[in-house]
């Protein structure tokens, strides 16, 4: 792994090359968000951007799942500021992933929930390999995270249903819906990999670089000023008071399901 940030056992980086990948690495947890993820992810987007050489970062889950979402198992120990300070470094982190200077692609399999599917839509490629299914929970306790983003990708009648709705959404229509970029089975994930890999590399590293940020800017119309409206619309309503027990109380809600 020469050269990749030492970012602990919570995310392993591999380094072959122009390509990253990083690999959440809490399966008994599902790869939850916990903060010791989150700032292990920041740190190895951010060195990939300042690395110069990266072409291809790819995003991946170890064990049954993807990512099940922001880590929540010590809410006890939790205040509202705590969980404001947190979210926020999530949505920096979501943002650094869809303004990278590179290729990025996320391979989701099994339940990819809340903030593990604002991470999947964050990237330019965002591949469904065998089963796979998304949901979107984080309004049920008033937060706002990644909803622009969503709506970007698939338009504002599926984001709305798949957000206010809390409808789950299977890789399949994922995939109709341009939330998912590619539904590959596990025989194809290895030649769909060494195909991408062999496209990002293909020109020489000034121009693919120049090329990817040209395309980039079309394809993701945020900009600064849509992260700055993103990251003010989760403060707001992240530091509504209360929002531990709304957690709490939508936690309990599903458990009675």
């Amino acid at each position: 792994m020469t050269g990749a940030p030492d970012t602990g056992a919570a995310l392993q980086v591999a380094r072959d090359g122009a390509v990253w990948t990083l690999t959440l690495c809490r399966p008994d947890k599902g790869n939850a968000l916990s903060a010791e993820l989150v700032q292990a992810l920041g740190a190895a987007v951010g060195a990939a951007s300042a690395d110069g050489g990266v072409r291809l970062l790819i995003l991946e889950g170890a064990g049954r799942h993807f990512c099940t979402g922001f880590d929540l198992s010590d809410l006890d120990r939790e205040t509202d500021q705590t969980l404001l300070a947190r979210f926020v470094d999530v949505e920096l982190l979501l943002q650094a992933l869809h303004a990278a200077p590179f290729m990025t692609l996320a391979i989701a399999h099994g339940r990819t929930m809340g903030a593990g599917a604002d991470l999947f839509c964050a990237c330019a490629e965002r591949w469904v390999a065998g089963q796979a299914s998304f949901a979107f929970p984080g309004a049920a306790f008033g937060l706002v995270l990644g909803t622009a983003r969503l709506a970007d990708r698939v338009g504002p009648a599926h984001a709305s249903a798949w957000v206010e709705g809390g409808v789950p959404v299977d890789g399949a229509a994922a995939l109709q819906a341009g939330l998912a970029t590619r539904l590959l089975d596990e025989a194809g994930l290895d030649a769909a990999r060494n195909e991408l890999k062999a496209r990002t590399q293909r020109l020489d590293p000034e121009t693919g670089r120049a090329i990817h940020l040209a395309i980039g800017a079309v394809r993701r119309p945020r900009g600064d000023d849509g992260d700055a409206h993103d990251l003010a619309r989760l403060v707001r309503s992240a530091a509504r008071p209360g929002l531990r027990d709304r957690i709490a109380a939508y936690r309990a809600a599903q458990l009675r399901k």
